[in-house]
């Protein structure tokens, strides 16, 4: 399945927008969207959204899978309390802010 999902990220700039987005496609279904903000090499996510058809397969820690390929530090803001274990399975690390943070240390 992660061989078939594709994600393109569409800037602030180019969409006139306050936050970067990411369609998330798989195979040729748009199968959801992440908000998000890119710095540099920074990625903060702000929300994924998989669209309830495809919930439950796998496709948003593909995304984020993916992301760790792209950017040195993820942060995942403001997670929900339901979300926490989400995020943890992925590698992150609580941040004491009510973010979730993910640094790749073979880039550090």
């Amino acid at each position: 399945m992660r061989n078939s999902v594709i994600i393109d990220f569409k800037s602030r700039e180019e969409l006139h927008s306050e936050y970067d987005w990411a369609n998330i496609t798989y195979h040729d279904d748009r199968v959801g969207k992440a908000r998000c903000k890119i710095d540099g090499e920074t990625l903060t996510i702000f929300t994924i959204n998989i669209f309830p058809e495809f919930a439950g397969q796998g496709i948003g820690r593909i995304f984020v899978e993916e992301a760790k390929v792209s950017f040195n530090t993820i942060i995942a803001d403001r997670v929900r309390h339901k979300a926490i274990g989400f995020w943890e399975k992925s590698g992150f690390c609580n941040n004491s802010d009510g973010s979730w943070i993910y640094v790749n240390e073979a880039e550090v």
